[in-house]
């Protein structure tokens, strides 16, 4: 992928704090060598740790409506408010990191949020498991987006497409461990203890973290927190087609995604099937398919381009959303199969095109990625409750299946050349 700066991007002459020239950045870090084995195992350990924090409620919805006599809705919350505060978090630590720095910025991150998990584990009421889920959410903010703007920053370019697909992969079997281990852990003992068991295992994955990452060699400070200088940026990025294209896109991804998987689990749990907490945990055993085809899209994307794996991506969402439609166990594994794959696909591509796309400025760029990404979670997630209330299934399909088909119609008319 190219690192140019097209019309579309950020110019030197726009943001002159960026205007540092190559002859202070160093190698990139290239494939084969010890640092990237470090790296991607560093990398692995985030996304492990920081997705299986954010979703590790999910299957434990109707376990909540249950413990305190809440609705569907009002139990979607716990992923929501997570989702939704992260989302703003993220627009600021993407920033910030340029000032403070992007290792210990994850490090403390992990750490924090890990603590908050442990808290909203053993806290008796609801609004006080929301608000420790809340502050999980804001704290969080500073591992995604900081994570793609240090992979963009230190990962040699001919290689970003590939190690993009396989943290997103990290991120994928993060947020399937997290959830198939919740309820697994629920068999034995109690949701409590599988969310503070949680927060000690990805504590242990932060200081693995920090030990492996290499040292940053391409990052160049920006000392101090410029308000005019993010403001200025943010709005030059949304001023580029290309870029907006890419957010619109994570919106609609996370739309159908978290949407999906949020009121499956209610309609797992009622008849005609009946799950138990451990049975709709292992729905999410559908994330496998996303460790592969992220890693698989991201490697394609640098040989075929994006454009047609974006369209593939959304084509798949939107099969799958229908093949869920009837009362079948088997379209459902299956539906959910492919909702899946094409997620993790088109999110890899969409994700790895941010960072050549926004010039030097990479963590403003990708925190406005991420900012839409989890708006999408947030607001259509919540939205779903509605829509579940009133129409049942059929009515997140419409729902689901009317984003998947906007994704589509957003990435036929794409340019040609998607950089």
């Amino acid at each position: 992928m190219s690192n140019v700066v097209t019309n579309s991007t950020i110019t030197p002459q726009s943001v002159s704090v960026d205007t540092l020239e190559s002859s202070n950045v160093k190698t990139s870090i290239k494939r084969g060598t010890r640092e990237y084995r470090c790296a991607g195992l560093s990398l692995f350990l985030l996304g492990f740790a920081s997705f299986s924090l954010i979703y590790c409620v999910q299957p434990l919805l109707p376990a909540f409506a249950n413990a305190f006599g809440i609705s569907p809705a009002q139990s979607s919350l716990a992923l929501s408010l997570t989702t939704g505060l992260l989302a703003l978090s993220i627009l600021l630590s993407g920033a910030f990191s340029q000032a403070l720095g992007r290792k210990g910025l994850m490090f403390a991150s992990m750490v924090l949020a890990s603590l908050c998990n442990i808290v909203a584990a053993v806290v008796p009421e609801w609004h006080q498991l929301l608000i420790a889920r809340a502050v999980e959410g804001v704290v969080l903010g500073g591992v995604p987006a900081v994570a793609m703007a240090w992979l963009a920053e230190e990962i040699d370019p001919a290689h970003l497409g590939k190690t993009m697909g396989l943290y997103v992969g990290g991120t994928a079997f993060g947020a399937m461990m997290g959830r198939v281990g919740m309820g697994l852990i629920t068999e034995f003992t109690s949701w409590r203890d599988a969310m503070w068991i949680l927060g000690l295992l990805c504590l242990v994955s932060a200081i693995g973290f920090y030990l492996l990452l290499p040292a940053s060699r391409n990052f160049q400070r920006k000392p101090g927190l410029n308000a005019q200088f993010h403001l200025k940026t943010w709005g030059l990025h949304l001023s580029s087609p290309g870029l907006i294209r890419l957010y619109i896109t994570g919106f609609f991804l996370t739309s159908i995604f978290v949407t999906l998987f949020n009121y499956a689990t209610f309609r797992l749990a009622d008849a005609p099937f009946h799950f138990n907490q451990t049975q709709i945990s292992l729905i999410f055993c559908a994330f496998a398919f996303g460790i592969v085809s992220s890693s698989v899209a991201g490697s394609l994307a640098d040989k075929v381009g994006k454009k047609p794996l974006l369209i593939v991506g959304f084509c798949l969402m939107l099969v799958g959303t229908f093949c869920t439609l009837p009362a079948s166990l088997i379209g459902i594994i299956v539906g959910i199969i492919l909702v899946t794959t094409g997620f993790f696909v088109s999110h890899s591509v969409a994700s790895g095109a941010v960072g050549p796309l926004a010039g030097m400025t990479r963590g403003h760029a990708s925190s406005l990625y991420l900012l839409f990404y989890y708006m999408g979670s947030s607001i259509t997630g919540s939205m779903g409750g509605w829509f579940w209330q009133h129409g049942g299934w059929h009515a997140i399909v419409a729902l689901t299946g009317g984003v998947a088909a906007a994704g589509i119609i957003l990435s036929l008319f794409a340019p040609k050349k998607v950089k």
